[in-house]
């Protein structure tokens, strides 16, 4: 009799043995399912793409000029604290120094703000930011900007030394993963200041063709 509950006994822990490990092989399946959606709900596809795109980011450097740069140990260094948000917006710059030929232009010290002859440009906040940065961009804006050099894709020159002419020439797979990565990073409100023509053309710029005399009826 005692070997017969004895028995009973080992039938049932074995069979609670079973339900557990049943149990955890369904939470890891569940797990792994889980795994394939990010937080946000992407799918591994766009995991994947959004990986590419931050590979690109890092590799093209554009940190050295929308990260702004702080004086640390060794001498400046990136703030990722601020990564890809842009010039500050509270650093208030005067006008650039003067840059004679052979010399080109200046930068300042976070390496945000540019002067030469194509006036004052600021690196733009490349977060999501709604209201700052590429909150209302779109994919098709995005890639027409890079491959055309124009704000939004359709405004205003970028200028240098946004080196959008080389950008552009990767393929648009590669646009769009940078643009996921862009658009998956933290947003970071910081509005930049608007681009600054030069004032008069750059100097040893030839001169702009003269006007034809009208002809005389």
């Amino acid at each position: 009799m005692r070997a017969s509950n004895f028995g009973k006994a080992c039938a049932a822990i074995a069979a609670g043995a079973c339900l557990v490990i049943l149990a955890i092989s369904d939470s890891s399946q569940a797990q792994t399912k889980a795994g394939e959606k990010s937080k946000a709900g992407q799918s591994k596809v766009q995991i994947k793409q959004v990986e590419r795109g931050k590979y690109l980011v890092t590799i093209m450097s554009c940190n050295d000029c929308h990260t702004p740069f702080k004086m640390g140990p060794k001498g400046p260094e990136p703030d990722m604290s601020r990564m890809l948000s842009g010039h500050p917006e509270q650093m208030k710059l005067p006008p650039p120094p003067k840059v004679d030929m052979p010399w080109m232009g200046a930068y300042n010290a976070t390496d945000t703000a540019f002067a030469g002859p194509w006036g004052v440009s600021y690196a733009a906040n490349l977060t999501p930011d709604q209201n700052t940065g590429l909150g209302i961009w779109t994919e098709d804006m995005f890639l027409k900007a890079m491959k055309l050099g124009k704000h939004m894709g359709t405004s205003r020159d970028i200028a240098p030394p946004m080196p959008w002419n080389w950008v552009g020439k990767a393929t648009d797979e590669d646009l769009k993963a940078i643009f996921a990565y862009l658009k998956s990073i933290p947003p970071i409100a910081n509005h930049v200041p608007d681009y600054e023509p030069p004032k008069g053309p750059p100097p040893g710029a030839p001169a702009p063709p003269e006007k034809a005399a009208p002809k005389k009826k």
